[in-house]
């Protein structure tokens, strides 16, 4: 009989980067699955920056993670055994598992895989939460046409790469901000227009690398950051610009203690530009809009993907670490068990 391993919150990192000891191992029996529900074991785990917030106490869109309790995240894996009209033992899903090696689903939260002649761990990236976010968020708020400048920071991560790739297939001009050599060699690799690492550079360096790299000016900014990035984007914003801000990474471990002091309301009165949030839940009535496009582009080699696999349930607190100090290269995954597909 396996053996349910699962990680919990032991400690909130409050005002501090989040470190591995932050998280405990607990192991116990398998979890039983009621009238209607579904056992799945766990084959790969998703690592997303979203779940940094969620370790705070801070009041945000999604309850946060209290301690004790196990850490929230998404997973793709096998049915092992089914007590729901319409799943049977063999079956591929996926859905919010959270850190562990085996979870109960209710049936209605368990959505089915059919791989289709892709890799399963896609189902939790380009094919998955952060491939409808690039899709939706670029096409529905940022809204860029022909021939118009797109800036993404975060450029090779999980959604930064699609999106210029996405910008570039509706006619765009896509620019990639990243951190290193080998990653802003990635975004050239796969189309982007152009591309520079923001390491080693400060606030002034930073705006005269946007300017540089886009001098016709930024009609829509992908923020994956915040921080001095998104400053030095908006100090070249376009007249009627799109900010789309999708993520503030730089501030996380603040947020406590936000920052309020950035600069850039005062641009968007003067470029008349918008800026909007965004959430990928907001979308979840318009997948299949997604689901026509993306597999499509993936098999007309008009996307291509990049992961980042990080063997072991074990490592997860680890990865975790990893990956908010920007050393994933793609997006971040954890093989947590065979992969039957």
């Amino acid at each position: 009989m396996p053996t349910h391993r699962r990680f919990v919150l032991a400690e909130r990192p409050a005002m501090r980067a989040p470190r591995p000891t932050d998280f405990r191992l607990e192991e116990g029996p398998l979890p039983e699955p009621k009238a209607g529900e579904v056992l799945v074991r766990t084959v790969f785990l998703s690592l997303d920056p979203y779940m940094r917030g969620r370790i705070s106490a801070v009041k945000s869109y999604a309850r946060s993670v209290e301690p004790g309790e196990t850490m929230v995240g998404e997973a793709v894996g096998e049915v092992i055994l089914s007590r729901a009209e319409g799943f049977s033992p063999g079956d591929l899903v996926r859905g919010h598992l959270g850190w562990q090696t085996h979870g109960v689903l209710p049936a209605a939260q368990a959505r089915r895989i059919v791989p289709a002649g892709f890799p399963l761990s896609y189902y939790l990236g380009v094919l998955g939460m952060p491939g409808r976010t690039a899709y939706f968020a670029l096409l529905d708020i940022g809204q860029p046409k022909a021939g118009e400048t797109v800036l993404v920071s975060a450029a090779s991560g999980a959604v930064g790469q699609l999106v210029g790739q996405i910008a570039r297939i509706k006619g765009a001009r896509a620019v990639g901000i990243a951190g290193g050599p080998d990653k802003v060699a990635w975004c050239r690799e796969i189309g982007f227009d152009a591309a520079f690492d923001y390491k080693g550079k400060d606030a002034e360096a930073l705006v005269a690398a946007v300017a540089e790299t886009c001098p016709d000016g930024v009609d829509v900014y992908f923020d994956n950051v915040g921080g001095v990035i998104h400053d030095a984007a908006m100090d070249n914003l376009n007249l009627r610009g799109r900010v789309i801000i999708c993520g503030t990474i730089s501030g996380y471990n603040r947020l406590e203690q936000p920052d309020t002091g950035r600069r850039h309301l005062r641009t968007l009165l003067v470029k008349r530009a918008r800026m909007q949030g965004f959430l990928v839940g907001d979308y979840a009535a318009r997948e299949a809009e997604f689901e026509a496009d993306m597999p499509k582009w993936l098999r007309e080699g008009r996307i291509r993907y990049r992961e980042d696999v990080v063997e072991g349930f074990e490592r997860m607190p680890e990865a975790f670490v990893g990956l908010l100090e920007g050393r994933n290269f793609g997006k971040l995954v954890v093989r947590a068990g065979p992969d039957p597909a």
